[in-house]
């Protein structure tokens, strides 16, 4: 199986590692003035792992997209439809398109494989690679489940047979708007749980997942969606890895917007936020936990009093 990754950033060049590594040919792209790629055609390595020499490196997307069938894509989800407008210039009639951020695109608030069809048109298949897992963890050997989810059972069986090795277990991702919404969604949570660290309140971790979990599930239902996807692997599985990782992106960035301090890496969570609210407007669902991170990091308001006091209101019942 011949594979090309776009994005060389810490999740595409671990895609492109994982997959020489389970026996695919890999060509891997990133931007001609990228550090990341600067870095990598310098020493074939980053700060995660090395690459072998199974691996090839390249600046050319008409290159990536003539040499592969399979074209899976890591890039800043907020950056996801300049390049497919990009790639759209392209034949890619029949190419399979596998998507491996978690992000919702904020000033519309689409989901990332309408932002592909839009851009792209219909006779390319769309999937999305989402779940739990951190790139030191798998360098080092240590197994994860993940979801392949997409509108063509057919697709998604193709990706996950060819994928599937004992260091990720893939299912079948059965509601793609479920997975999307959920897997971009527990980024949000993950900064709220940051935030709770920074303030030392991280007791309070246990009653975010679960209240995190249920108001999602709102909005996936209303958007029509299969509700209990929120408390798959898309969502509530992904919750270790975000809420609790040291890792976590996500997860650093609220600790440290609690302190005053910066992050300088990529939190999807930041820009996704806007985007959930303006879905929970669009659908009428209230998203308190993601109006409290949104006030938070958006509006100006204090962290402590965004966060805590949600967690502190009135009495209400449960569900």
């Amino acid at each position: 199986m011949k594979i090309s990754v776009l994005g060389c950033g810490r999740w595409g060049t671990f895609i492109a590692w994982y997959c020489n590594k389970i026996g695919h040919e890999v060509l891997l792209w990133g931007r001609e003035n990228s550090k990341n790629y600067s870095e990598l055609s310098g020493t074939r390595k980053n700060q995660y792992l090395e690459l072998d020499d199974g691996i090839s490196l390249t600046t050319s997307l008409q290159h990536s997209l003539d040499s592969s069938e399979y074209i899976f894509i890591s890039v800043n989800s907020q950056e996801l439809r300049g390049l497919a407008e990009l790639i759209s210039k392209h034949c890619v009639k029949n190419k399979k398109f596998i998507l491996c951020m978690k992000g919702i695109e904020c000033k519309s608030g689409k989901r990332l494989s309408q932002v592909v069809a839009e851009e792209i048109g219909t006779s390319s298949g769309v999937a999305v690679w989402v779940g739990p897992g951190h790139v030191q963890d798998f360098v080092a050997g240590v197994p994860n489940c993940m979801i392949i989810g997409s509108e063509d059972i057919g697709l998604t069986k193709d990706i996950v047979q060819n994928l599937s090795s004992d260091l990720i277990r893939f299912y079948y991702g059965q509601d793609l708007i479920g997975n999307e919404i959920g897997a971009a969604a527990k980024n949000v949570i993950g900064i709220a749980a940051g935030i709770l660290d920074g303030l030392d309140y991280s007791s309070l971790k246990g009653a975010l997942m679960a209240r995190g979990a249920r108001e999602i599930s709102r909005l996936i239902r209303a958007m029509g969606g299969n509700e209990l996807t929120a408390y798959g692997l898309s969502h509530l599985g992904d919750y270790e890895a975000t809420l609790f990782s040291q890792y976590s992106h996500n997860r650093k960035f609220g600790e440290l917007f609690a302190r005053g301090k910066k992050f300088d890496k990529l939190a999807e969570g930041v820009s996704t936020v806007k985007a959930l609210i303006l879905l929970s407007k669009k659908h009428d669902v209230e998203l308190p936990i993601c109006e409290a991170v949104n006030k938070t990091l958006h509006e100006g308001c204090g962290a402590r009093e965004a966060l805590i006091n949600l967690f502190l209101r009135p009495v209400k019942f449960e569900f």
